[in-house]
């Protein structure tokens, strides 16, 4: 401020101009100041900001683990078995809920199956991720969208979906929501691949390299449907088989009823529903009168041409052990298995010892549990060491128990030139199969069993499924096994076997079903194994062959040249002459 004097000279208010200068020099610095802070803060936050660990799992789980894929499963053909498709999954931010009733109504008119209580709960709070609903249907994610409720968003996760439903179920196993497996060879590819799959790639919209089973997918269908036809055939509880190629050990179909649909998971949990191939063991009945040929014939204590004295049942203590159908006379070996004697496959068995046959036994891999990629398998029940009459019921398929599989296993060995081969879901070459193959019977005794289990189709109690399966060269030995109830032996529930090799003039394939509790299929049928497992095993075999690229072929020579030559002799005066081989 400033004044005018009468003599026009200025007159300067230096105390005002001083006060307005101290004035704005403390603004600018009051300013100053508050800009400082305002950096400081924002550097701050910016530190804060760079060392937060930043959250991105959702509920316990990573989001990529979430969004991850699984390779296409394919069969050995290339046809898909198991594939992922991408859905929506509805999820809330419960701290952007404004109204929780109002939404959780709205919710439920799209979901009504939820429960509210849950609901609301789960809308309320902080949170910033919760899951309201997993694998919603396009129609109900658009009728949530159309709602119009802020704090609901969705996330696209990969779901399994199996094309083929049940067909291969046991196989194929299951995935629980969050797509990973929980069975089957789901489970086995996150056992023991999980690895390899996620340097593969294993994350959201990766292209992953399919992985081929040696499952034929046609062959499957056809083993499914037979096995579904012999439940309502034959009145039965239960159906199984499996075919495995007898060079290679790959499994080509596998099925076991009832099964379930591994596009619900939950339906195998349902009691009975269990893959009886693997994980179920079973007394095998007189399917192991040919492991008790291929024992005693393979360690020379038997010859093929010997005879066996079969007119009375064997004596233990105050049991005697009788033929079902006895002959009661002396047996060639060929009848033995052919009229499936008790008492001649005994007096065979204690022709090498019992010890030897016990040897024998876990030789053909009959202890343990099967070997096979899939989780569900089971431990066979086979005595350590048997007792003389333990180790006479052995001999033709009582008083122990093992897996079908097992059983498919050792019968591959005895058709194929002796290998042992250990059976396989995965593609693999014979080269591949024999390298780490043991040879468990000689070439000799292998041509040997080719023969009885062609004898056997053609006069024995295969019969009725070699009419059905003329031309293919189809071989194999029937089974009947009581079921145990209450600690007894039950003379009205059974269980029916079919073990058989096909074509038996050059063996590829090995096949072995099983009938639980069946009933004659009209009033002229009987409830043993030729005439449900049998006669199924005939059918299946009759629809595969072709496919498999066998074709029939009636020359009588092929069944001739079957013949061991040590037979061939005698072929006219011999029984086995009147089975036309």
């Amino acid at each position: 401020m400033s004044a005018i004097t009468p003599d026009h000279d200025t007159i300067s208010l230096d105390g005002a101009r001083k006060a307005r200068g101290n004035l704005t020099g403390a603004r600018i610095r009051w300013a100053m100041v508050f800009v400082l802070l305002v950096f400081s803060v924002m550097f701050g936050r910016l530190i804060w900001l760079g060392n937060v660990e930043v959250d991105t799992s959702i509920e316990g789980q990573t989001r990529d683990a979430i969004m991850a894929s699984r390779p296409s499963i394919l069969d050995r053909n290339g046809l898909e078995m198991a594939v992922d498709i991408r859905v929506p999954s509805l999820f809330a931010e419960p701290r952007r809920i404004i109204d929780v009733d109002e939404a959780a109504d709205a919710i439920l008119t799209v979901l009504p199956d939820l429960d509210p209580a849950w609901l609301r709960n789960r809308l309320t709070g902080d949170r910033g991720f919760v899951w309201i609903a997993r694998e919603l249907t396009p129609a109900q994610q658009d009728r949530i969208m159309r709602l119009g409720i802020p704090g609901l968003d969705f996330l696209e996760e990969s779901k399994r979906f199996y094309p083929g439903g049940t067909v291969a179920s046991h196989v194929m196993g299951a995935v629980n929501i969050d797509n990973v497996g929980i069975a089957g060879i789901e489970k086995h590819l996150d056992d023991d691949n999980l690895a390899l799959l996620q340097n593969l790639g294993l994350a959201r919209d990766s292209a992953l390299t399919p992985v081929n089973l040696s499952i034929d997918l046609r062959v499957q269908h056809i083993l499914h449907d037979e096995l579904v036809d012999a439940l309502e055939r034959y009145q039965a509880i239960a159906a199984a088989g499996a075919i495995m190629n007898v060079n290679t050990g790959e499994i080509v179909a596998m099925a076991s009823l009832p099964d379930f649909d591994p596009n619900a998971p939950a339906t195998m949990l349902q009691e009975g529903h269990f893959n009886r191939i693997t994980a179920a063991k079973f007394e095998p009945g007189s399917t192991f009168k040919t492991v008790t040929m291929a024992a005693t014939l393979d360690s020379g204590a038997v010859r093929i041409t010997d005879q066996i004295d079969a007119r009375f049942g064997v004596r233990f203590g105050r049991y005697t052990i009788e033929d079902f159908h006895g002959k009661y006379r002396i047996l060639s070996v060929p009848e033995v298995y052919q009229y499936s004697s008790n008492i001649g496959t005994i007096k065979m068995m204690q022709a090498m010892g019992k010890d030897n046959f016990r040897a024998f036994i876990a030789r053909m891999g009959f202890d343990g549990v099967p070997p096979i990629e899939l989780p569900e398998v089971t431990q066979s029940a086979v005595p350590a060491n048997f007792s003389e009459v333990g180790a006479a019921t052995a001999s033709f398929g009582h008083g122990l128990s093992v897996t079908p599989l097992q059983t498919l296993r050792a019968i591959s060995a005895f058709v194929n030139g002796g290998k042992l081969v250990e059976p396989t879901l995965f593609p693999r070459t014979e080269a591949e199969a024999m390298a780490n193959a043991p040879q468990v019977i000689s070439e000799q005794t292998s041509l040997y069993i080719r023969y009885l289990m062609r004898l056997n189709a053609l006069s024995g109690s295969g019969s009725r499924g070699n009419a059905i399966a003329e031309g293919y060269r189809w071989g194999g030995k029937t089974g009947t096994a009581e079921k145990v109830v209450d600690g007894r032996y039950s003379s009205e529930k059974s269980l029916a076997f079919f073990v058989s090799a096909f074509p038996l003039d050059n063996p590829q394939y090995a096949m072995i079903v099983l009938v639980d509790e069946p009933r004659p299929e009209n009033e002229q049928s009987g409830r043993t194994a030729g005439w449900n497992a049998g006669e199924m095993s005939g059918r299946i075999v009759t629809r595969i062959a072709p496919m498999l690229g066998i074709q029939p072929n009636l020359d009588p020579m092929i069944d001739t040249q079957l013949v061991p030559v040590e037979l061939r002799a005698g072929l006219q005066q011999s029984p086995v002459s009147s089975t036309g081989l």
